[in-house]
């Protein structure tokens, strides 16, 4: 396997201390400060290991504090409550004595229902597109001076855009993205390591989205920016390891907030799961000399 992919998978496998506590370890993605992601999907992996023949439908999460990536983080899960057909999770993630994040998720035992969803937007077979680093640095060298979201080439999923928007145009009044994402390895038929990593990957670009506003036409040095929350929706079994379309919007930005919505897509075009972040971006204050 991939040493990236089996590294992130090492990440989510969590030590139990004790019933209902968990020590996960740090990464650092290369900004001294740990991925939003990887708290999510060890949050996550925390209340699985509470869980017994119940799938999780969704998730509401709290980022309070940056993660310190030189420091494992302990998980404290309370079981909320166990009913008849679902489970309630509270997840409180803890670093050097205080709360950095914390999660609510329910469960579900697999029922039986309707079965229907919205039309998969069309986007380009993912085997004909280019590699995420490789439009951004495109992007980059025509437009320098307009915000782009961040890329690190060295990453445990592939990232190929579908459509981004156009740097070239008029400002987009609701700027969006359309991204192709998989795991860069094979993975084992495992539906809730299949899930775990989908909410890992799901912070990736969603709030970079609303960055993408050519309003904001000051240097990327000069921006904050952070979630705030994430919340997530799981509608269907899914695989990581096969292409998933991630399309994306950023409908407002007030209030120095931004809020994106995602939909995630099967390749064969079942919505597998839905986002929506809120996070802060801001012109950070002037320092005077």
């Amino acid at each position: 396997m991939n040493a990236l992919l089996a590294d992130l998978l090492q990440v989510l496998r969590l030590e139990r201390l004790e019933l209902d506590l968990f020590r996960g370890e740090s990464r650092d993605p290369g900004h001294r400060r740990v991925f939003g992601g990887q708290v999510l999907g060890q949050a996550l992996a925390a209340a699985y290991a509470t869980i017994q023949g119940r799938d999780v439908h969704s998730l509401h999460a709290y980022f309070l504090r940056a993660g310190d990536p030189d420091h494992p983080i302990i998980y404290e899960v309370d079981r909320s409550r166990d009913g008849t057909s679902f489970s309630s999770r509270r997840v409180v993630a803890i670093q050097h004595g205080e709360q950095i994040f914390h999660m609510s998720a329910s469960f579900q035992v697999v029922e039986q229902g309707i079965d229907r969803h919205g039309d998969m937007p069309h986007a380009p077979d993912p085997d004909s597109l280019p590699d995420m680093a490789v439009a951004l640095e495109e992007m980059r060298q025509r437009v320098p001076d307009r915000p782009q979201p961040l890329v690190n080439p060295q990453l445990p999923f592939e990232f190929r855009p579908a459509v981004m928007p156009d740097p070239r145009g008029e400002v987009l009044r609701e700027p969006h993205m359309k991204i192709w994402l998989r795991a860069i390895d094979p993975l084992p038929d495992d539906e809730v390591l299949h899930r775990t990593l989908l909410a890992y990957a799901s912070d990736y670009y969603l709030l970079g989205t609303a960055g993408m506003d050519g309003r904001l036409s000051f240097s990327r040095k000069d921006v904050q920016v952070a979630s705030v929350d994430h919340a997530m929706w799981f509608h269907r079994p899914v695989r990581v390891d096969d292409w998933l379309l991630y399309v994306m919007d950023s409908p407002t930005a007030s209030g120095s907030r931004g809020f994106s919505r995602g939909s995630i897509f099967s390749r064969d075009g079942r919505l597998v799961a839905s986002t929506a972040q809120e996070g802060l971006i801001r012109r950070r204050p002037q320092t005077g000399g």
